[in-house]
């Protein structure tokens, strides 16, 4: 089985020929260098790149290529090698990346010759680094390891070689660039970015700006409020990375009461479709000959609707993987029913103002106010307003119209990190051999269109905490009373006879934490994810039954304080040696005893059971958690930890909040939109989490 590494943790290699797989988001230079004990090269005869590829025990492509493989023989290297350093760079000159951070983030793999892998590492958190030490092998007392390094160069190539102690840093960088150079006709590119929408809406005009070229917003939550950027006890609601504001995102807010509905400078409507996804329009009554070749069948262009509209098709979107592109058309989909929905609003909005100026005219010269004249005005002013309804609701029951045949390919297809409980796909689950790029939280969806839910996805490693709030008050922020009716009568094993009673909010809350907490070690290769639990009432027995059966939770928690204390220390004592050990790259030397599993840390009852001391170690690990692996999942009612005043309110801001029932309370500062969150729990009845925890435990024990 694969090791997934973090930074600064190694791993051992039980063969001396080995084989280095990169992937990255776009073309990169993959070069070698070999250095001594401490890391530093005796000249530029240590470096193996493109102008050079070929050095004892090393062979390195000779192009800037998205995938590389990198040959490796431990044994033909000299005996003053000790560390053998993969470098990726990016080239200059061939329209590529200028930056780690604009693309996916770049991975290293370690395999064996015959493609078994040893050991993978995806180098997160670059930002503007344009070339990074990816990984070393390194000799320790005969044997050799691999290490995950990510250490990143603002400053590029030449920084890279200079800080491994080469004084011609600068003249080989200029070199390896001069080979890129002329291997540039054989480098591989990344994709273009592709047009706008995969299927032409009528009247369709250009496409909104990209999405990188929007800033991501600051999280909010209707009910408490904006946040400041970065916080909020609720999130921007989105499958993904939040939309942000520029020219599109203003175009999609709509008009103000009183303004013209958002028009394009040469009179035609906006297009609000999202600018990632493909396009592939049906020609406008184009003669035969230009349509498509003589004798090709129609369908060759791909299938159509009886109107000629292309159909929708699972996985239509730009991306290097199956699970990047559905991940990014899942994104599209939201984004594309935000501006929908935005467009009808604002038209709405105008109409109603439209509508009270003319009767404000209308009712202004006192002859009109009575008699037939006055009666026409106001007939008249109100078949302006419900025309302007008709045709706003008409364009968005065309776009969800085409969003609802797309969520039906899409939904079937999702991968089972992407997928609904009642997905088929759980039903064949393996347990994967990675960990995938995104989880599904819940689902999201908007009181125009009730039957549409959109997944709302989150990025993996997570990056914040998790509250799911029990208290009375994760109800009160409902949508409207028939949405918030639907919602509830299709959420598995929640009430249907009024809002749940506090009791049955505290029961669903738990069975929230223990689905999330079911499909975070479902998607997770066996003995990468575990989860640990305080329960200091003891309250949460039942809901964690299904844990505790399959060995994913090996026993139920310690009761009172005692249980809180033990956990927390082997927490916070995790998080402090993986730390320092990340800090001084000495990842050897964490103890034996040590689990390097990311950890998943469920808090029942929170502030039950907890003292000062016990706060803060909590506090201490959602705040430093997250970076190694550690994450927090509170189950609480925040009206219960009142008594402490502000000292817990940075807690809570920093976790993103989600609710055991259907509720409206993510907001979009994008355009203004409150999306009612569903929680992710199984269906009612269904055995499907059990029997994936199963699957998994049998997987556990077979390796």
């Amino acid at each position: 089985m694969t090791a997934e590494l973090v930074r600064g943790q190694n791993h051992p290699l039980d063969r001396t020929r080995v084989e280095i797989r990169v992937a990255a988001g776009g073309p990169v230079v993959a070069g070698v260098t070999l250095g001594d004990e401490q890391g530093r090269l005796s000249g530029v005869e240590a470096v193996a790149h493109p102008g050079a590829p070929r050095r004892t025990g090393i062979e390195v492509p000779r192009q800037a290529a998205a995938e590389h493989r990198i040959a490796v023989d431990l044994d033909a290297l000299s005996a003053a090698v000790h560390r053998v350093s993969v470098l990726l760079a990016l080239p200059t000159g061939i329209g590529g990346l200028t930056a780690f951070g604009a693309a996916a983030a770049p991975s290293v793999t370690v395999t064996g010759l015959d493609g078994t892998g040893i050991a993978r590492y995806t180098i997160t958190g670059l930002g503007a680094e344009s070339a990074v030490v990816a990984v070393e092998l390194y000799r320790r007392q005969g044997t050799w390891k691999v290490r995950a390094v990510g250490q990143g160069y603002a400053d590029g190539l030449p920084a890279m070689l200079r800080d491994q102690g080469l004084p011609q840093a600068a003249e080989l960088a200029a070199e390896i660039e001069e080979a890129v150079g002329r291997g540039q006709a054989r480098a591989v590119p990344a994709p273009a970015p592709l047009a706008a929408g995969r299927s032409e809406r009528p009247g369709a005009g250009p496409a909104a700006p990209p999405a990188q070229d929007r800033p991501s917003p600051a999280p909010a939550t209707a009910a408490d409020g904006p946040a400041p950027s970065g916080t909020g006890t609720g999130s921007a609601a989105g499958p993904g990375p939040g939309p942000g504001s520029g020219a599109g995102a203003k175009a999609a807010a709509g008009a103000k009461a009183g303004d013209l509905p958002p028009a394009r400078a040469d009179g035609g409507p906006i297009d609000y479709r999202h600018p990632r996804r493909r396009s592939t329009p049906a020609p406008a009554a184009p003669a035969p000959s230009a349509a498509r070749p003589a004798g090709t069948p129609p369908s060759a262009a791909g299938p159509t609707a009886p109107d000629g509209s292309p159909l929708p098709v699972a996985g239509d979107a730009a991306g290097w993987s199956m699970d990047e592109r559905l991940y990014n058309q899942v994104w599209g989909m939201f984004e594309d029913l935000a501006r929908s929905v935005a467009a009808y609003r604002s038209a709405a909005d105008f109409a109603e103002s439209r509508l009270e100026q003319e009767l404000d005219r209308a009712l202004a010269d006192p002859r009109h106010r009575l008699g037939t004249a006055g009666e026409d005005a106001r007939a008249t002013a109100r078949d302006k307003h419900a025309t302007l309804v008709t045709q706003a609701r008409a364009a968005l029951d065309r776009d969800l119209a085409q969003l609802m045949a797309e969520s039906e390919v899409v939904e079937p297809a999702l991968p089972p990190a992407f997928a609904r409980w009642d997905n088929p796909v759980w039903q064949g689950y393996h347990v994967p051999a990675e960990r995938p790029m995104a989880l599904r939280l819940g689902d999201l969806h908007l009181p125009e269109v009730l039957d549409l839910r959109i997944p709302m996805l989150v990025r993996l490693p997570l990056e914040r905490g998790l509250w799911i709030d029990s208290g009375p008050d994760s109800y009160a922020h409902g949508g409207p009373g028939p949405e918030r009716d639907i919602g509830r009568r299709e959420l598995p094993g929640a009430l249907t006879d009024g809002p749940p009673d506090e009791s049955e909010l505290r029961r669903l809350a738990m069975e929230s934490a223990v689905a999330i907490a079911a499909r975070l070690l479902a998607i997770h290769p066996a003995g990468d994810f575990a989860v640990q639990v305080i329960d200091p009432a003891g309250a949460a027995a039942p809901a964690l039954a299904p844990l505790v059966e399959s060995g994913a939770l090996p026993a139920f928690p310690l009761p009172g304080a005692q249980g809180v204390t033990a956990v927390l220390e082997e927490l916070t004592r995790r998080v402090e040696l993986v730390q320092m050990a990340v800090r001084h790259r000495a990842a050897d030397a964490l103890p034996a005893d040590l689990d390097t599993a990311e950890q998943l840390l469920i808090v029942h009852d929170f502030p039950h059971g907890f003292d000062d001391r016990a706060l803060t170690r909590l506090r201490y690990l959602a705040d430093e958690g997250p970076a190694v692996g550690v994450h927090l999942m509170l189950v609480a009612d925040r009206a219960q930890s009142r008594e402490y005043g502000p000292v817990l309110d940075p807690l809570w801001r920093s976790l993103l909040r989600i609710t055991p029932v259907p509720d409206a309370h993510l907001a979009d500062p994008w355009v203004g939109h409150a999306w009612t969150y569903e929680p992710p729990l199984a269906p009612k009845g269904s055995q499907v989490v059990r029997q994936v925890l199963g699957r998994l435990a049998a997987a556990r024990k077979a390796s």
